[in-house]
This record gives structure tokens, C-alpha cells and sequence, in this order.
């Protein structure tokens, strides 16, 4: 359907688009409303309100006086919405038709035009004078005629020459048409029809024309729907540009206009899929208009303004497409890939303008997806089950792919790499299809393929070594984890090597076993540690055959030798190995016999273990180490039964230990040793240990006292009765801590002093005393226990002290130690066998505690003075720990208060300062800040009270209070006093005369008083007659 472009002239620019189609500003064809399939860009993608306001196209073209009727030719496919069907030589629509004058002009050259026009003006000038002259008769009628035919004249000559750039627009537009190929139409032939018609870019209908063939072609060839740009399209259409000869700013318009189309048929359709294609048409025109204008499209494509579009936006728009021509660009670089093409790929990524954080992302992800395909073909070949050559075809594939990686890694390193399309390096599997825990077993399987491969040979090449340590990076493997698969699958082929080489006698005949293994390890890249580990296993393995039986033969003995050198294993690998196996079987023989408890250690019992201990040849020590884990087990057991009872059935169960020690341990462990069970022994070990018990009783004989002790060691009629003692060499030593060991010491030994207590009925108790034998049993207890001399002894000391300070707390109740009292602690020492120097200890800290007590309520009291305290010390008692601190300084402060009261007007510092300060044990600094307050605030109270016994009369009162002041003022030397009655002051000095007191003090109190010396000799002067003798106190006068 024709449409009509409607230029009207305006006084503004700006023209306001209308809605219906008369008004339509558009000279071209209508886009295909076919699909563009795309989900970016705009969430408000356009919007009616941006059209207006919008400078028109005929504004652009500076169209302002004439109206031109252009065709448009819009498909028929817009408005049903299907795909169009036309082709590249339908960009430019059909030939126009010439008709009258047109052809006219179109058959005429310019300067044939322009001798008509001659011809025609002056034939009608020339003919209207002749009628003029021949109607009118005269002269100026002949001059009116000419002048009308003459103006008629010149508008057909005006008519004829003002349709050339509309003929010429036509012959432009019939000339395009025409061709086959848009892009092979030549810049020469429009220039040729411009220079035919003798028109310009300044003729408004010929640029019309070039402006709408622009925009057809522009429209042709940016893909419609779906299609992604090919890559070619700016190249297209910048050659068009140049040919045409069209200004930027009117192809700029002419992309614009391109824009608004996508809009409105964004409202002809208002489908939620074609909207989304819309969207996508419009992203593809900005970015193709973006780069056929370069930098000049941020000033000649205002989209921000138009379309309300974001320069945020429009940059998502440019990377997109961006991404999408460069994404298809990679689709050609295949595994081959050369210096060539990743220079062209440098190109593309520029003239695409895309950044190069995304051109290497890309990049990488295209090379990633290269090698994924390579490791998905392996995984496959790995997992099928009717693979025959699959391991071959597995390493072909991981070859592929270092290959691949160390291309990529040369091409890093080339000289000219910083022309080369970024993202070029070392490949990785990071972000892609197997980075994930699910398909790190999968990469796994593949690196521990080619592992085995490169091992077949039975030996590591350093060029299998370096491709392992790319393809770890190139899977992301940890170090750990490849060197664990490593390890394995050299362990097997280590295994394999060993046993050829043994098998052969290759091993046997080499004459350095070690030289040997170690280069066995070097070309296999085996760890030497691993190695030795695997010597172990074998040999721990052979064992484990020969011991099958219970015991190590002769042969068994010489095979395991024969391997143990062969192998080059340690002594200690071996004792090991023999101590883990052997002594597993031992352990069982052990076992049974503690299970057989203390009636079922029966001959059988004895050969079994007997036969474990020598058979297995085990160390002494490795046996002695395994039965005492098994009995100090048992022990425990014992033990945790003891804690969780009473004192009697505690003490039972330590019984029944003792009994299980010297029936059951004591012969396993002569069986162990080999030492024969009967209790008749050699007299020399007898006398040993009777000779080292007597050295320990010589060395304890202060502890002889101790009554309960003393009962611990047998006497011989005792110890033959009991027989040979229990094995001490198994013990709980280290399985307790020694303050639990000492409270199960101590449980027994309350039970062998109080006996056995049974409850009968009516909630009375019978107690059954034991003999001395529970004193023995006792001394084995601690021995089981793990306890030495001493600490046995600390135990009997302490329960003794304890009931000795029960006893003695009794007596001396009141804290008096009288002669009676001391017999009668005396007489609970030798009950309780505590000696006497641990009984004094109780005694003077009982007696200690009771004093200081009775001193610290003296001390609060106020009833102990300086004088008592060196008493005291004096008697040995410390007060340091009995007194506190702060009540010691309170005794110094009340102390020199005494003195600045004493009234004698001395003050010793020597005695103030030193000595008090010692005896008192109080800080010398301190103890002299007390002094001086004490001596300010004394010094003004003296005077006062000096004042006031002299208002009262009291003659020997104010001596005694000025005194004071002297010894207040000698401490702490102070100015003159003042007072308020000066008078009261000279008789105070005058009554102090009188006292026949020191010159000196007289001296120093006339100057504290602040008496002159002239008043001074006054007052001597006066003598008695100040007072009367006799009669002081009545005549006393102020």
C-alpha cells in the first residue's frame, strides 16, 4: 500500500509524528516483522511518549517548502507475521516508470536542457512581442506581450529543470534495482548519473532517494529473526555508505528511523515472543550502527535520548553481540590451531570491540570445551564393557589433549604472542563440564590410566613424568591426590619388578642388596620410604605364614633372615614386626592363662605359655611389655570394683588382687622368664634381698615408731609360712596417679587397723580383728601399686599424724600446754607410733593457731602494746603470720599517738623509726607519713588543750600539753603558732618557766608561741609574782 510522506513548512524543526498513516514520517520500506529471537536489553523497552518531540526526517533533510509523494513498499509478511521471502535483489524494490516530462527530461543531456530552456524563453519572449506589436499596435503592448509570453516561458523552462532531481532520483533508484548484487554496484556509476543530470547531495529528492536506498539496504543486511550477525554486516554496509556518497549525519538519521520501525511494529504485533525478538533486532542495530560510526555514533545516534535507553544498556547491547560474532569466530579454531589465526582472532576481537577480560574467557572456554570432548571420548572408552584396545584408545585421547596444551603453551611463549588473541596458556578444567566433585572420579580413572601406561614399560621416562605433571594441572588435581594414584600404581609395578628380580636371582646375585633396590626406585620415580613400607609388608607377610602353627622353626628362622637381608630391613623393622605378630599370638596364650583365674593356672596353663614365650622367640622385654598390658588390665579391673564399694568390700577387692598377683602373675612371669616356680629358690637371691631390705631398714630407723609400718615387714617365721613374695615388676605405676594409688594404700591399711566390721541385727556391729598377715598382704599392696619407701611411708606418717591431731585438738581446747596435758599427748604419741618430731610439729601449730587467735583479739581490742609484742618475739612467736598487716599499723599509729601524748616532750626517732618499725615488720616510708599527720594534727589539739587547762587553772595540765606540743613540733619541726589572745600565749610561756624545764625547750617554745624576746625577759623577770605561791588558783590571772 503507498504511503505519503506529508513536508509541510514550519517555523520549528521539531515536527510531531502522528498515528495515522498520512502522517507517518517515513520514505522507506517496512522492516519484516519476522522473529528476533533474543532476551535482553530493555525491561521498558520503548515507549510511545519517546517519539515525540523528535526532529523529523524532513527536518534532516532540510525539506521544508515542497511536498514529495515516495513510495514505500512495505511486505506483506509485516502485518501476518510470517518469515519474508525476498531476496537480496528485492532489497530495492521494482524500476519506477518515466512518464511526460520525465521522459522527457530523462532523454535530454544538461546542455541540450539548457539550450531549450534558452530556445523556449526567448521563442516565447520573441512571440509575445510579435502579438504584443501586432495586436496592441504599439510599442509598450509589444513589451507586455513579451514580458508574459516570457514569464510563461521561463516557468516551463523553470517546470522542465525542476523535475531533474526527481528523474535523477529515479534513474539512481532504477540503476540499484537493476543490479543483481547490492554490493557490487561502484561509487563511478552514481557519480556518473549525479554528473548525467548535472544534480547534487544539495538536491533534496536525490538525496531523498539516496537516503531511502540507504536505509533499504541497511535493513537487507542485518539479519532478521533469530540469525546472528555473520560479521560482515559493518563492513557491508560502511562500503555502501562510501559508494552512495551519504553524509553520516543523514545515515545516522537513517539507522534511527530503522529504530523506530522495530518500535512500532513492537505495537503492531504485542506478542510477548515478538516483543522479545524486537528486542533483539534493536540490540543488533545498535551494535552494528555503533561500529559502522565509531566514535562519532555517541553525538550522531542519540538512543538515550530517543528511545530513553541507558549508555549502560547499550553497552550490553554491543558485548552481546560482540561475544556472539567472536563465540563464532572460535568455532573455527580447532586443535591445529596456528599464529595466523590467532592474529585474526586478535583482529576480530577489535573490530568487534570486545574487551579482552571477555576475549580470553572465551577463549579459554572454547579450548576447554575442545579438551572436554577429548576426556568425555575417554571416559566412555574406559566404562564400556566390550572393549578390547580401550586402554590404547584412552591414552590416544589424553595424548590429544597434551598435545593440544603444549601448543597452546608454545604459542604463549612466541615473540609476537602480544599480537595473538588473548586467553592463549596452559588449558584448564576450572568452570567447566568436569569441575565438580561428581566427575573428579571420572578424571581420576583417566590419570590413573595413563599412569599405568607410562609404567608398562616397568620403568617412569622423564618425558611420561612431565606429561603427568601437565595433565594433574590440566584436571586439577591436587598434589596429594595424583601422588596417592601414582604411588599405588607404582607400588604394584614395584611389587612386580621385586619379584622377578628375587624369583631370577637377579637380587641374590648383586653384590650391594641396597645399590640395587634404590635403582630399582630411580627408574620406577618410587619413593625409597614407600619402598621400605612394601619390604615390611612382605616381610610381616612371610611371617605371618611361618607362625601359622604357633611357633618359628629352624628353617622358618633362616627363611625370615635370608629375606631380611635380601630386602635390606632394619633390626628394628623386624623386632617390629615379630613383637606385632608373634606377640599377637602371645598375647592370646596370656590371655587364656589370666582367664583361668587363680584356680585354673594349671600345668597345661603353664607349657602353654611357656611354649608362646620361647617358641615365637620373642625378647624378654617384648613378652614382659605384653603380659603386663594384660595384667595391669586385669589390675584395673580390680581397682574400678574397689572404688565404686565400701571400705570392707574394698578392701576385699584389693584382696583378691593380691591373691590373683601372687597366684596367677607371680608364675607367668617366672613362665615368661624361664625361671623355675618352686618356691624352694637359691639361697643367694634370698640373701640379696635380705641384705637390700636391711640396708632400707637401716635407712628408716627414725620410722620405727610407727607401729602399723613396722607390722609390714615379716619376721622369717612369718615369711616361710607365706612363701616366696609376689613379682613386682608388673605394676600400676604409670596407669594411676599417685594420689589415687596412695587412697587405695590407705583403704587397706584403715582395714587392717579396725579389722572387719559385719553388720548384725538391731543395727549392731561386730568387729573382727586380723593378725599381722594383713600387714604383709598390705606391703605387696603397695608394691602392686607401684608405690616407693617413701611414699609408703608418708602414707602410715599421715594417717597417724591424723589421729594424733584428733586427739591433741581435744586436749588442748583452750591453746594451754600444762605439764599434765603434755604427759597425756605424750601417751597418745606412743598409741598412734607417730614419732616425736612430727608430734611437736602438731602440738606447736595446734598451740600457734589457739595464740593467734587470742593475739588478734588483743590486737583489736587495743590490749596489746609495743612492750608485749617484743615479748613475744622474744619467745619465738611470730607475729607476721598471726597478725595481719593492716592491725600492725594500727599498733604503730597507737604507739607513737602515746608518745605525742606522754607529756615528757621527747620523741626518739631512732626508737620511732627503727626499732618499732622492725619489731612491727611495716614499711619505714609508710610508718613516717603516719608520723607526720599524727604530729600535725597533734601539734594544733596541744595547743588548744594547753589553752584551755590554763582557762581551768590546771597548772600541770598545760605543762604537760605544751610538752606534747614540743615532742608534736620535734618529730615535725612547725612554724610559729597564732592565736587569738596573744596574752594567753605569754602566760602559757610564763607558767613553762616555772617548770624548770630544758633551756632548749624553753627556747623552742618561745619560738612556737611567738613570744619576743624582750616579753621573754619580762616574764623571767616577774618571777613568782605572775602567781602567787600559795595561792595560785585563786589568784590566777589572765
Amino acid at each position: 500500500m503507498p504511503l505519503e510522506v506529508s513536508l509541510k513548512p514550519s517555523t520549528s524543526p521539531i515536527f510531531s509524528l502522528q498515528n495515522n498513516p498520512p502522517m507517518i514520517p517515513s520514505t522507506f520500506m517496512a522492516l519484516p516483522s519476522s522473529s528476533y529471537s533474543h532476551t535482553l536489553l530493555f525491561s521498558n523497552f520503548l515507549k510511545p511518549n519517546t517519539l515525540t518531540s523528535r526532529k523529523s526526517y524532513a527536518s534532516s533533510l532540510n525539506i521544508n517548502r515542497d511536498r514529495y509523494p515516495i513510495s514505500v513498499v512495505r511486505n506483506s509478511a509485516s502485518v501476518s507475521g510470517e518469515p519474508s521471502t525476498s531476496t537480496i535483489s528485492d532489497v530495492f524494490g521494482g524500476k519506477k516508470e518515466l512518464a511526460g516530462i520525465h521522459s522527457l527530461v530523462d532523454s535530454m543531456s544538461p546542455p541540450v536542457r539548457f539550450a531549450s530552456s534558452i530556445i523556449v524563453v526567448a521563442a516565447a519572449i520573441s512571440s509575445g512581442y510579435g502579438l504584443g506589436l501586432r495586436f496592441g499596435r504599439t510599442r509598450n503592448a509589444a513589451l507586455a506581450g513579451a514580458a508574459a509570453f516570457g514569464l510563461a516561458g521561463g516557468a516551463a523552462a523553470y517546470a522542465l529543470n525542476s523535475c531533474v532531481p526527481e528523474v535523477a532520483a529515479t534513474n539512481l533508484h532504477n540503476y540499484l534495482a537493476g543490479c543483481d548484487d547490492p554490493k557490487a554496484v561502484k561509487k563511478e556509476d552514481i557519480e556518473g548519473i549525479a554528473k548525467k543530470f548535472g544534480v547534487s547531495k544539495q538536491d533534496q529528492a536525490f538525496n531523498a532517494e539516496l537516503c531511502d536506498l540507504y536505509c533499504r539496504f541497511v535493513s537487507s543486511v542485518i539479519p532478521p529473526g533469530s540469525e546472528d550477525l555473520k560479521g560482515n554486516e559493518v563492513e557491508t554496509i560502511i562500503e555502501f555508505k562510501r559508494v552512495l556518497g551519504i553524509d553520516d549525519p543523514d545515515a545516522a538519521s537513517m539507522h534511527m528511523e530503522i529504530g523506530r520501525r522495530i518500535f512500532r511494529q513492537r505495537l503492531e504485533t504485542g506478542d510477548r515472543d515478538a516483543d522479545i525478538e524486537q528486542r533483539r533486532a534493536f540490540q543488533k542495530l545498535i551494535y552494528v550502527s555503533t561500529l559502522v560510526f565509531g566514535e562519532a555514533s555517541t553525538f550522531l545516534l542519540p538512543w538515550k535520548r530517543v528511545f530513553k535507553v541507558t549508555d549502560a544498556q547499550v553497552e550490553v547491547a554491543i558485548r552481546d553481540n560482540a561475544q556472539r560474532l567472536y563465540a563464532f569466530r572460535l568455532k573455527q579454531v580447532g586443535r591445529e590451531v596456528n599464529s595466523e589465526q590467532l592474529m585474526s582472532l586478535r583482529g576480530a576481537q577489535l573490530l568487534y570491540r570486545l574487551s579482552d577480560e571477555l576475549a580470553e574467557d572465551m577463549f579459554k572456554e572454547h579450548t576447554r570445551k575442545l579438551i572436554e570432548e577429548n576426556i568425555s571420548t575417554a571416559v566412555n572408552i574406559l566404562k564400556s564393557r566390550t572393549r578390547t584396545s580401550g586402554p590404547i584408545q584412552v591414552v590416544e585421547e589424553l595424548d590429544k589433549i597434551l598435545a593440544f596444551n603444549h601448543l597452546l603453551i608454545s604459542l604463549s611463549n612466541h615473540p609476537e604472542s602480544r599480537h595473538f588473541a588473548r586467553g592463549v596458556g596452559p588449558v584448564l578444567l576450572l568452570g567447566g563440564e568436569y569441575d565438580g566433585d561428581r566427575k573428579i572420579d571420572d578424571l581420576k580413572l583417566l590419570y590413573r590410566a595413563y599412569v599405568t601406561d607410562s609404567l608398562s614399560t616397568g620403568r617412569m621416562e622423564e618425558t611420561k613424568l612431565a606429561a603427568l605433571n601437565q595433565l594433574r594441572n590440566i584436571f586439577g588435581l591436587g598434589k596429594r591426590e595424583a601422588e596417592r594414584i601414582m604411588l599405588d600404581v607404582a607400588s604394584k609395578v614395584y611389587r612386580k619388578r621385586l619379584a622377578q628380580a628375587f624369583s631370577g636371582g637377579e637380587l641374590e646375585a648383586a653384590d650391594s642388596k641396597a645399590a640395587f633396590l634404590q635403582n630399582l626406585c630411580d627408574e620406577l620415580h618410587f619413593d625409597p620410604e614407600r619402598a621400605s613400607q612394601i619390604h615390611e609388608e612382605i616381610y610381616r607377610q612371610k611371617l605371618q605364614q611361618s607362625v601359622a602353627d604357633g611357633e618359628l622353626t629352624e628353617d622358618d628362622v633362616a627363611a625370615l633372615l635370608r629375606l631380611r637381608v635380601m630386602l635390606c630391613i632394619p633390626q628394628q623393622t623386624v623386632e617390629a614386626a615379630h613383637s606385632d605378630i608373634c606377640g599377637t599370638l602371645f598375647e592370646k596364650a596370656v590371655n587364656g592363662a589370666i582367664a583361668a583365674g587363680v584356680d585354673g593356672y594349671d600345668a597345661d596353663v603353664k607349657a602353654s605359655v611357656r611354649k608362646a614365650a620361647h617358641g615365637l622367640r620373642l625378647t624378654r622385654e617384648s613378652a614382659m611389655s605384653i603380659a603386663s598390658k594384660a595384667v595391669r588390665r586385669m589390675f584395673m579391673n580390680y581397682i574400678k570394683r574397689a572404688r565404686g564399694a565400701g571400705r570392707t568390700e574394698s578392701a576385699k577387692e584389693l584382696k583378691k588382687m593380691i591373691a590373683f598377683n601372687t597366684l596367677v602373675v607371680t608364675p607367668l612371669v617366672a613362665d615368661i622368664k624361664g625361671e623355675p616356680s618352686d618356691p624352694a629358690t637359691p639361697e643367694e637371691p634370698i640373701k640379696e634381698e635380705s641384705k637390700n631390705q636391711f640396708e632400707q631398714d637401716e635407712e628408716e630407723e627414725e620410722w620405727e615408731s610407727l607401729q602399723t609400718l613396722k607390722k609390714t615387714r615379716p619376721d622369717k617365721e612369718l615369711a616361710a609360712k607365706l612363701g616366696k613374695p609376689g613379682q613386682t615388676e608388673i605394676t600400676l605405676k604409670d596407669d594411676l596417679p599417685e594420689r589415687d594409688r596412695k587412697d587405695l594404700y590407705k583403704t587397706y591399711l584403715l582395714f587392717c587397723i579396725t579389722g572387719e566390721v559385719t553388720n548384725i541385727p538391731f543395727g549392731a556391729q561386730i568387729t573382727t580383728k586380723k593378725d599381722n598377715t594383713e600387714y604383709l598382704l598390705l606391703n605387696q599392696l603397695g608394691e602392686i601399686l607401684g608405690l616407693t619407701r617413701k611414699e609408703t611411708v608418708d602414707v602410715h606418717r599421715g594417717l597417724a599424724e591424723q589421729a594424733f591431731r584428733q586427739q591433741a585438738e581435744v586436749i588442748l581446747a583452750d591453746g594451754q600446754l600444762t605439764k599434765a596435758r603434755i604427759e597425756q599427748l605424750n601417751e597418745v604419741q606412743k598409741q598412734v607410733g607417730l614419732p616425736q618430731e612430727y608430734a611437736q610439729k602438731v602440738i606447736k601449730n595446734i598451740t600457734t593457731t589457739k595464740m593467734a587467735a587470742a593475739i588478734e583479739t588483743a590486737v583489736s581490742q587495743g590490749r596489746l602494746s609495743i612492750k608485749q609484742i617484743r615479748e613475744l618475739k622474744e619467745a619465738g612467736v611470730n607475729l607476721d603470720s598471726m597478725v595481719s598487716e593492716s592491725l600492725r599499723e594500727n599498733i604503730f599509729k597507737k604507739t607513737v599517738d602515746e608518745i605525742f601524748s606522754s607529756g615528757t616532750g621527747e620523741f626518739d626517732e631512732v626508737e620511732v623509726y627503727e626499732k618499732i618499725t622492725v619489731d612491727l615488720n611495716i614499711n619505714a616510708d609508710k610508718a613516717k607519713g603516719v608520723v607526720c599527720e599524727l604530729a600535725r594534727t597533734r601539734l594544733s589539739n596541744s595547743l588548744i588543750q594547753a589553752v584551755a587547762l590554763l582557762r581551768q587553772r590546771n597548772r600541770l595540765g598545760v605543762v604537760s600539753s605544751l610538752n606534747d606540743m614540743l615532742a608534736c613540733d620535734k618529730a615535725v619541726p612547725s612554724e610559729p603558732l597564732s592565736w587569738e589572745v596573744p596574752e594567753e600565749l605569754a602566760d602559757l610561756y610564763a607558767i613553762y618557766l616555772k617548770s624548770e624545764a630544758a633551756p632548749e625547750k624553753q627556747s623552742r617554745l618561745q619560738y612556737l608561741l611567738g613570744i619576743s624576746d624582750s616579753t621573754a625577759v619580762a616574764l623571767r623577770e616577774m618571777g613568782d609574782r605572775v602567781l602567787p605561791v600559795g595561792s595560785e588558783e585563786e589568784n590566777f590571772v589572765f
